[in-house]
């Protein structure tokens, strides 16, 4: 008899054939559709949303997040929880990127993708190789960021040394450029993890570290490229969220870390890693792109906003995890 491997955990649960809906599975999509035509109705409700510049409004929101998430979808799926140094790698980097616009547009970009490597992927072989706690590991490493950025500069802005940059403001179609870099590189994310052996063997590492290393899987190297990545994709995120602001500085990432883990999260991938999507995590940052364009035009707070997204985040987390039990029973 004939023993082949079992594939990668996919994002929806396998159902049995003639298998029954649990009653908990139903409760769920009753809900699920509750709230959808909740918002719905709260969208059309809202005064301005339902218009064309609107809709690109929160696209372009969408991108600035989205990308960053794109990185850290990788770390989640590899089961290295998330990244809290997201915001200062992006204000140190935006800043560097900014500084560098004297010697034009590519190299500028080419040594921000290089920072933003070097920044990350340091703490990714060191969370793969020495199996560090990248929750502890980040926070660390965020005091280092901001200390050093804050040191190097003096505390003061940078400002762009040449015009190179305007061009990532460029908006094709009417739709900003971030837009349809965010989309091209979330296929790409999305071919990676389903059409290559890393993708697989992140999605094995993620679901269970142990076995992983025990059937000989590189789980160090793995992680550590997991990291490289999204080191990568934050620098990204950093040139396009400087070139927005013509300038930056050490609080250029703002609220970045937690809008890029709430994006994460609403698209359904799990903190404890092992399953996820790149395009469920492009549907959570535009979710939370548009929640907090429908709570900006009806004149919430920014505590009001940042208290929807975490009631969002929850939710969407509490339901995620009942399927899969009621999956499993």
């Amino acid at each position: 008899m004939n023993v082949m491997s079992a594939p990668p955990r996919s994002d929806a649960p396998i159902r049995r054939p003639g298998r029954s809906r649990s009653r908990a599975e139903l409760v769920i999509d009753a809900v699920l559709l509750l709230a959808v035509l909740a918002a719905i109705v709260l969208a059309l409700t809202t005064h301005r949303f339902a218009t064309v510049a609107n809709a690109k409004a929160i696209l372009t929101s969408a991108s600035l997040v989205g990308i960053a998430a794109l990185g850290l979808t990788l770390i989640t799926i590899g089961g290295s929880a998330v990244s809290l140094a997201i915001s200062p790698s992006v204000a140190a980097v935006g800043m560097i990127f900014l500084s560098a616009q004297s010697f034009g547009l590519v190299p500028a970009l080419a040594l921000a993708v290089l920072c933003g490597i070097l920044i990350t992927g340091v703490q990714g072989a060191i969370v793969g190789y020495a199996a560090a706690n990248p929750v502890v590991l980040t926070i660390a490493a965020s005091f280092a960021i901001t200390g050093i950025a804050t040191g190097v500069s003096g505390g003061s802005t940078v400002s762009p040394t040449g015009g190179g940059y305007d061009r990532l403001n460029a908006t094709p179609g009417g739709v900003a450029l971030s837009v349809y870099v965010l989309i091209g590189l979330a296929l790409i994310v999305q071919w990676t993890l389903r059409r290559t052996g890393f993708g697989r063997s992140l999605y094995l590492i993620g679901e269970n570290r142990r076995a992983a290393r025990a059937a000989g899987l590189p789980v160090g190297r793995t992680t550590a490229v997991a990291w490289l990545a999204a080191g990568a994709l934050f620098a990204v995120t950093a040139a396009f969220t400087a070139a927005f602001n013509t300038s930056a500085n050490v609080n250029l990432g703002g609220t970045l870390t937690f809008d890029a883990i709430a994006a994460v999260l609403a698209g359904g991938t799990p903190i404890a890693g092992g399953r996820g999507s790149a395009l469920r995590t492009l549907a959570g940052a535009v979710l939370i792109a548009a929640a907090s364009d429908i709570l900006l035009l009806r004149g919430s707070s920014t505590g009001v906003q940042i208290l929807v997204k975490g009631v969002i985040v929850l939710v969407v987390v509490v339901l995620v995890h009942l399927r899969t039990e009621g999956s499993r029973a």
